[in-house]
């Protein structure tokens, strides 16, 4: 690591404006295809609120950019992860059993909920940096296992509830907005807070980069991304808090169900690389709000729900091909061939 590189842990937070231009200006695109295409949808003011399209998209990707945040230090380092959706659905059971079932304070509720997915993230953390299984396999386990958990505690059924502080998380205004835009919101700035004033953003972009290297510097590579598995795992608690309050109920069949490949995409979007070594996390809020415009749109449209999934997966594989240099590298000599035959 040469002393360039120990001069920006802020990379972690807003990146290089020219690497997430596109990003945002395929955002800007959606959007102004979602007004063109539906202007009387597209913002609506009632009774100090704000509804239509635009809020629909701040609601429903606000989940996304909670699990974003987390995700983006996870491949920073190098890894992935595939349980996010089930750490949701085990959050929100968890919650929901202790609000019908017991009469504790709505922060240990809370609180309780946190510490399952905390758990859950640690031990994400455990397997791939002590017992060094691959981060997809390690993932995919708690993926399978997680939600099955969350329905043995649930008995396999909804649980629903009424507690009006709770879902006030998932349906509450602020200020005309809803409030998981201002919870994912906080979530963000503070991660990116740390990143920039304490050398948490240095050492998890520096084991990414190179843990063999950032091992012989001094750091701990393991313990870094344990902690980094267990921040995306709080991440997606949060997630799942906020996926049960906006519903009023723990349904853990459908919590978090496919997120993990939006939660991914919109990272990789926002310009942090598989590789590892780089995170952007203003990159990937801005691919998560990508995501769900682009799941908005396609709904708005009535197109069946089943194409979305295949429109989901394709981008997922153009995406990866052009975050591929081998792929990068045969498209540039394409164009060379061609530049030549012309």
């Amino acid at each position: 690591m040469g002393p360039d590189r120990r001069r920006q842990p802020a990379r972690l937070g807003a990146g290089r404006l020219g690497k997430g231009l596109w990003a945002v200006v395929a955002l800007g695109g959606l959007l102004g295809a979602n007004f063109v295409l539906f202007p009387d949808q597209f913002i609506v003011f009632r009774d100090g609120r704000l509804f239509g399209t635009l809020s629909e998209i701040l609601l429903q990707g606000s989940t996304v950019m909670l699990l974003a945040v987390g995700m983006t230090l996870v491949i920073a380092t190098g890894g992935i992860d595939l349980s996010v959706g089930s750490v949701m659905a085990m959050s929100g059971a968890v919650a929901a059993l202790l609000l019908t079932q017991t009469r504790l304070p709505l922060g240990v509720v809370l609180a309780a909920a946190l510490a399952v997915a905390l758990v859950a993230g640690l031990w994400n953390g455990v397997l791939v940096a002590f017992l060094r299984l691959q981060p997809i396999v390690a993932t995919l386990i708690l993926l399978v296992a997680g939600r099955g958990v969350a329905q043995i505690v649930t008995g396999g059924q909804i649980v629903t509830f009424h507690q009006a502080s709770f879902e006030f998380i998932g349906n509450g205004v602020v200020l005309g907005l809803p409030f998981p835009v201002f919870l994912a919101a906080a979530v963000a700035v503070a991660t990116i807070v740390v990143a920039r004033v304490t050398v948490a953003g240095l050492y998890v972009e520096a084991v990414g980069d190179n843990e063999r290297a950032s091992r012989l510097a001094g750091l701990r590579p393991g313990l870094v991304k344990t902690l980094v598995y267990g921040f995306s795992g709080l991440c997606s608690g949060v997630a799942g808090l906020v996926a049960a309050a906006y519903i009023r109920a723990a349904d853990v069949m459908k919590c978090g169900e496919y997120i993990e490949l939006d939660a991914i995409l919109a990272v990789v979007i926002g310009g942090t690389s598989f590789s590892g070594g780089r995170a952007r996390i203003v990159g990937s809020l801005v691919g998560a709000l990508i995501m769900q415009t682009l799941t908005t749109t396609i709904r708005m449209l009535n197109v069946p729900a089943h194409y979305t999934l295949v429109v989901k997966a394709v981008t997922v594989v153009v995406v990866c091909a052009l975050d591929s240099q081998q792929f990068r590298a045969l498209l540039r000599r394409l164009v060379r061939r061609r530049r030549v035959a012309a």
